[in-house]
């Protein structure tokens, strides 16, 4: 899908940056140039500049950069598409599709928007003005929600009938269907989702409504909650976090995103000043949790209770860290607390739990040792045991050698024997078990190189299944020496056989390490995303340096802006060939060897 060339330039030089640019912040002439702090940061000095003239931006502190389309991608959330139709709607412009079905497709989702926008209307109004509403107004006033707070997060009220907004809002039962408000009988009359229930609404990230999670009363019937259901045409509760739309300005200063289990923990947290905090929507985190939390912080602070927390699967956080280069931490809630609770029995004991939050390891590590007899020797080597079966998990072999030691001193054991345990307990999880890779794949991980890589995936479709893939890969997607020595092998010799034989003994046990596992299952486009994406980022940082030190920012620019939107194509839930090929074409032209400053 694709909107018309013509009319992205279109929008593109008849949008005033300037104007997009001060609806987040202030920014002030200097010279040529429009100064002040930067929107996707925290910082006291204007480091964020503006050329108006070009109709690009720059922040010297982050390094982010880019056009106006550019800057509503990070600042929004959206993917280029629905930066370009932001943008066309606030100057007038009337865009074309290269596809006609995608048109009329984005067309519909911009009805089924307007139809959810009046169920938010008329559940919030039936939740401030409705007598039959009073036990719900109740139930929240004596949670600590009164009718300022319902007004803030629009929370509703859906009446006890069994077709009332249905009639209301004089919907087809196609629509009633789409959006999730409702179905269909077996005699075909209409009825409403959500009866008798505290509803609060899910908005998209840029405060569209989409959903509804709905909460019964104490003495209601059903289940507890009830969520709008993923068979809607309109909604995927995979792709949305509840409270982004108001999570993502503090999250973009802080780089940090809390993520909490419900909606009233996130209303907790805002009401005790932890704005960027969000939950998901009757779900586990999902990679595309994971992707959409990638475009607002780098850091997640998971605040569940703690059994929730310490049991997050540990192969998928790391997995989510190492390709979305995410960094999981966990907050120490009291044992039985939830956010939302102690957000009003002792705010400042929640904001305590999160700013220290620790890392996602650290937390799980010293549960076991709290839990642990350490009073005794064989407590002590029980509980230093199962704490290294934890660390194991953990794909930096750097990372487990600084746990270990910390074990081992807190444990009261040798280090030696407990290295070598800790050696054992890897190799026995490679042996027992599949990691999953983010995209949902089961990549078996390496002896001393922890899970599945991007590199090391791609080298395992290279020896089981090269036809897909092999066309495709070279050099400059290779950042780790080892895999690229091994790759290099391969496209050499032509068959592994011939690889191993010719060789390094390292890259020979690599390649033989690749051969006995199986690589049925791995996705080449995904695998061949993931590598374009990493490659991307490393040269951009390298062109972002050396327009820094030649001070030729506006000569470096183009090509800036350009890797840094094929990133951000590569981020979005589907990537799509054309693009990574693209790219592909680029970092092949522009390998790191290549001298002096290139053009885009």
């Amino acid at each position: 899908m694709g909107i018309v060339d013509e009319d992205v330039r279109k929008v593109r030089d008849e949008s005033d940056i300037i104007r997009i640019i001060t609806e987040h912040t202030q920014l002030k002439k200097t010279g040529a140039q429009w100064m002040g702090l930067c929107p996707f940061h925290g910082e006291k000095s204007p480091s964020f500049s503006v050329n108006a003239e070009k109709g690009v931006y720059y922040c010297f502190g982050c390094q982010v950069s880019g056009d106006v389309i550019d800057f509503v991608r990070e600042i929004e959330g959206l993917d280029f598409a629905g930066s370009v139709e932001f943008l066309a709607a606030k100057t007038g412009i009337s865009l074309r599709y290269t596809d006609q079905n995608e048109g009329r497709r984005r067309n519909r989702r911009k009805e089924y928007a307007e139809i959810v926008q009046k169920a938010v209307d008329s559940y919030h109004r039936r939740l401030l003005e409705d007598p039959a509403a009073r036990p719900a107004r109740d139930y929240l006033r004596a949670r600590g929600y009164g009718g300022e707070v319902a007004r803030r997060f629009q929370i509703g009220w859906a009446p006890d009938d069994w077709s009332l907004l249905s009639r209301e809002l004089h919907l087809s039962d196609e629509d009633l269907k789409a959006t999730g408000l409702g179905g269909i009988n077996k005699r075909g009359g209409q009825y409403d989702f959500f009866r008798a229930r505290i509803v609060f609404p899910i908005f998209d990230v840029q405060g569209g409504p989409v959903g509804f999670g709905g909460r019964k009363l104490p003495d209601g019937e059903g289940p507890k909650y009830k969520n709008t259901s993923d068979a809607a045409e309109y909604y995927s509760k995979s792709d949305v976090l509840y409270g982004l739309h108001w999570a993502k300005a503090e999250a973009g200063r802080l780089d940090e995103l809390v993520v909490c289990e419900g909606y009233t923990d996130v209303i907790g947290c805002h009401l005790a000043g932890i704005e960027r905090a969000v939950a998901t929507c009757g779900t586990a985190l999902t990679p595309s949790h994971a992707r959409l939390i990638g475009r607002f912080a780098r850091r997640v602070v998971l605040a569940f209770d703690a059994d929730g927390a310490g049991q997050a699967a540990a192969e998928r956080v790391y997995a989510w860290e190492e390709e979305f280069g995410l960094q999981f931490a966990v907050a120490a809630l009291p044992e039985g607390a939830d956010p939302g609770d102690l957000a009003g029995s002792d705010p400042e004991a929640l904001r305590r739990a999160i700013d220290g939050a620790r890392p996602f390891l650290e937390f799980r590590v010293d549960r076991v040792l709290a839990r642990g007899d350490l009073d005794s020797a064989e407590g002590r080597a029980r509980a230093a045991t199962e704490a290294m079966t934890l660390v194991a998990e953990h794909p930096d072999s750097l990372v487990r050698d600084q746990y270990a030691m910390s074990i081992a001193d807190q444990c009261q054991v040798g280090i030696d024997e407990l290295r070598r345990r800790g050696a054992a307990a890897v190799a026995a999880g490679l042996r027992g078990r599949a990691v999953p890779s983010s995209d949902g794949t089961a990549a078996g991980a390496l002896p001393g190189a922890g899970q599945l890589t991007s590199e090391t995936q791609a080298l395992r479709l290279l020896v089981h299944r090269p036809d897909p893939i092999s066309v495709h890969l070279s050099p400059v997607l290779f950042d780790d020496g080892l895999n690229r020595a091994a790759y290099l092998a391969l496209r050499e010799a032509g068959d592994l056989h011939g690889a191993r034989a010719e060789a390094e003994p390292d890259v020979a046990d690599l390649l033989g390490r690749l051969a006995v596992q199986d690589a049925t299952d791995d996705e080449p486009l995904g695998v061949l995303t993931r590598l374009a994406y990493l490659a991307a980022e490393r040269a951009a940082v390298r062109l972002e340096a050396e327009a820094r030190s030649s001070g030729d920012l506006a000569g470096y620019q183009p090509v800036i802006s350009f890797l840094r939107t094929e990133v951000m194509k590569l981020r979005e839930p589907v990537a799509k060939g054309a693009d990574i090929e693209e790219l592909l074409t680029w970092l092949n032209d522009h390998d790191e060897g290549a001298e002096g400053r290139v053009d885009g």
